[in-house]
């Protein structure tokens, strides 16, 4: 077997570093203006009162907070009251407790009625 050879270390132009470099910043540059320049600026940097009407509530925590109480309170009036769903299609909105016993009511009806196997035994 032979020995590798040791070969002087030839020395770097700045050529060849100044043109790495170079390449570098031209890749950041195509990266930034081709790509970077066509996403949609986050809602959070947008100012608030540039953001959109159907987005205002996303502005501040305060108003995203003001935003999830309101929303909260029409779910829990929504929950708990009649309304009509589509008026059209007669389909309607029930409170969740009747909704539960017209459910309950309507699945024993369905059931047969059940024997108690220990009473009716004959011995």
């Amino acid at each position: 077997m032979s020995t590798p050879k040791n070969f002087p270390a030839r020395p770097v132009s700045w050529f060849s570093v100044g043109m790495v470099f170079l390449g570098f910043a031209v890749f950041l540059l195509v990266v930034k203006y081709a790509y970077l320049a066509h996403l949609p600026a986050a809602p959070y940097a947008i100012a608030p009162e540039n953001l959109p009407a159907d987005q205002a509530w996303k502005a501040t925590p305060a108003d995203r907070k003001a935003y999830l109480g309101e929303l909260r309170a029409k779910e829990q009036t929504q929950v708990n009251s009649y309304g009509w769903v589509d008026q059209s299609k007669g389909i309607v909105r029930l409170p969740i407790s009747r909704a539960m016993e017209l459910t309950v009511q309507e699945l024993s009806a369905k059931q047969p009625a059940r024997t108690n196997p220990t009473s009716t035994s004959s011995r």
